[in-house]
């Protein structure tokens, strides 16, 4: 019974009654080991058993997902019941008898009883409405988005009438007073006085649920094209407080359950989170019209450890990216962490889908940056770099941000990466005739590139089997602009350790790309196949690494050094070459996008 005062000793009694071990064995086979029981996750598809409880302690702790508390919290997460909803589970089971509310606490949960009747009947309403005569500009919008009938019911979508006072007397129809429709959020009364209106009218309806599956609100999305706002939600009510919800957390939830996904993926609105349910990927929600919130991350986080923010492409999206940044910071912990994709500018994830296939979505969320990765893209590109005063700013936004941290072990972790960074960075800078240096994946956090430049990328790659002739065409190599930034990103890792005579191999320019930020170009290099071989054309190679064998063993004969200066000419000459097909290709492909935009506006 919700609104009970539980009096002293009655939850520490109901524990003592029910054994932990009992309650967590029927959802999952436990096996003893020592004065504890383990067992695979409730929570996830583990191989291997990381769920332990502690019958001593009255506590479970699931390592897989993070989660962990008494019994009352396992009988909430497992069964979707609230609070004192599980208490008057594990009551019934103990058989306690539950205590009598008090009189104030039984008229509260009345109350609340009466209003999520009414916006039942509401839901019930519009979903009615949709399928009228009334609705069928609502039926064709949705048409639109590819949805049919058995989507609308899926998600219980609906149509308010474009009327005043329909929604209030179909409810009122129905037994509901004028004050409990006005208390739910469903009609608006005004400050001056006067009759109180429908609130949503003639709009498309999507019905938000609590995370026990009961419709607590409503958004609607308008019809006219020019209708402000385009977007509207029930305002805050007994029942909603939308910096407290997500839309579809619960069927979220479930979805996640039965998939490998390590975390939640949130969008930006209702229609991104059902194209991506229509594609399978179930385990969406979206904030309800304003920026994450703590109760909103800690949702996130409840459900799994390693939740992705998805975000339209463009500047709004963006600034959404780095408020969320700020947001999450305090709370990271090794079971709490944060990942972004950012798409394509101006596609939503309904038209990615529509456009490029699911495939591309699901590629895009597996490759989500990491928070770390948002944070140095966004301090660095805050400003100009090219000073020690703007250089040590940069360092103390990076420091500020770390200090935000909480968890000791995570704050430690991000001042060390960020400063490897940061120092990375300066040393590109200050690197003789190269200008900006290339960049990681900053917040795309994108796949490989599949138009990469594999020839050059062969090419370069020569170094790490004869560092030797990495000094032989060096400004060439440096100035070289391939059509692929990670190659670009792999010939600054080279030259950057070079620079500062440390080891050039595989293993160290992976390092680097890693410490860096560029993880698409890290991908990249252990991808790719190579052959060691020396000179792309051969012709000259195997005389010219003789030579130079002959020339660092001290050979006085002219015919060495003439050999290491025609190979030194044969050198720079490739990367003089493969600057040049570089530049055609770029010249090439611009000329057919301008072809390609005069047919279009043809």
């Amino acid at each position: 019974m919700s609104g009970v005062r539980l009096p002293d000793g009655f939850l520490e009694e109901l524990k003592d009654r029910v054994k932990l071990s009992d309650v967590i064995g029927r959802k999952t086979k436990l096996k003893k080991q020592g004065k504890s029981w383990v067992g695979l996750s409730p929570f996830t598809n583990e191989k291997t058993p990381s769920f332990y409880v502690h019958d001593a302690e009255g506590y479970y702790k699931c390592f897989s997902s993070g989660q962990g508390g008494d019994i009352i919290k396992f009988i909430q997460e497992t069964e979707r019941l609230g609070f004192m909803e599980a208490v008057e589970k594990l009551a019934d089971m103990a058989g306690m008898a539950m205590p009598q509310a008090a009189p104030e606490d039984r008229e509260a949960y009345d109350r609340r009883t009466r209003l999520l009747d009414v916006s039942e009947a509401a839901c019930t309403f519009f979903e009615d409405q949709l399928r009228s005569s009334e609705g069928a500009a609502a039926r064709s919008y949705l048409a639109g988005r590819g949805l049919g009938p058995e989507s609308w019911g899926r998600y219980r979508l609906g149509y308010a009438p474009d009327d005043w006072r329909k929604t209030i007397d179909r409810l009122k129809a129905h037994g509901f007073a004028l004050d409990e429709i006005v208390e739910a959020g469903l009609a608006v009364q005004k400050d001056g006085g006067g009759d109180p209106y429908d609130r949503f009218r003639g709009r498309v309806i999507f019905p938000i649920e609590d995370s026990r599956g009961a419709v607590i609100a409503f958004g609607g999305r308008a019809l006219e094209p020019d209708a402000k706002p385009k977007y509207l939600n029930s305002s805050d009510s007994p029942l909603f407080h939308k910096s407290k919800v997500l839309y579809r957390y619960k069927a979220a939830r479930e979805a996640l359950g039965g998939s490998d996904a390590p975390g939640l993926i949130v969008c930006e609105g209702y229609m991104d989170v059902i194209a991506l349910c229509e594609a399978g990927i179930g385990y969406a929600v979206a904030p309800l019209g304003t920026a994450l919130t703590e109760d909103q991350l800690g949702l996130l986080w409840r459900a799994a450890p390693e939740p992705v923010l998805c975000f339209d492409g463009d500047a709004a999206g963006l600034r959404a990216a780095y408020r969320s940044i700020d947001r999450a910071l305090p709370f990271l912990s090794p079971q709490k962490q944060l990942f972004f994709t950012m798409l394509p500018e101006g596609l939503d994830p309904d038209d990615l889908i529509r456009q490029r296939g699911k495939s591309e979505m699901t590629k895009r969320l597996k490759d989500a940056a990491p928070l770390v990765d948002i944070l140095w893209a966004r301090e660095r590109d805050l400003e100009p770099l090219d000073t020690p005063e703007r250089q040590a700013g940069l360092e103390a936004r990076l420091n500020s941000a770390a200090n935000a941290i909480e968890h000791s072990g995570v704050k430690a972790a991000y001042t060390q990466a960020l400063r490897n960074r940061a120092r990375d960075y300066f040393w590109a800078l200050r690197r003789e005739g190269r200008g900006t240096p290339a960049r990681g994946p900053g917040p795309t956090g994108g796949p490989l590139k599949s138009d990469c430049n594999a020839a050059g990328l062969g090419n370069i790659l020569q170094v790490l089997d004869n560092p030797g002739l990495l000094d032989l065409g060096r400004e060439e190599l440096a100035l070289a602009n391939f059509a692929d930034q990670d190659v670009n990103a792999i010939r600054d890792a080279i030259l950057d350790l070079s620079d500062y005579e440390s080891e050039v191999d595989q293993t160290s320019v992976h390092r680097h790309l890693v410490t860096t930020g560029n993880t698409r170009a890290a991908q990249l290099l252990t991808s790719f196949t190579r052959k060691p071989h020396i000179d792309p054309d051969g012709h000259k190679a195997r005389e010219w690494l003789t030579a130079l064998e002959r020339f660092a063993a001290d050979d006085d004969s002219g015919a060495a050094e003439a050999a290491v200066d025609e190979g030194e000419a044969e050198w720079a000459d490739t990367w003089r070459r493969l600057h040049q097909r570089t530049a055609e290709r770029r010249a090439y492909r611009a000329r057919l996008n301008e072809a390609a935009e005069k047919s279009d506006q043809s």
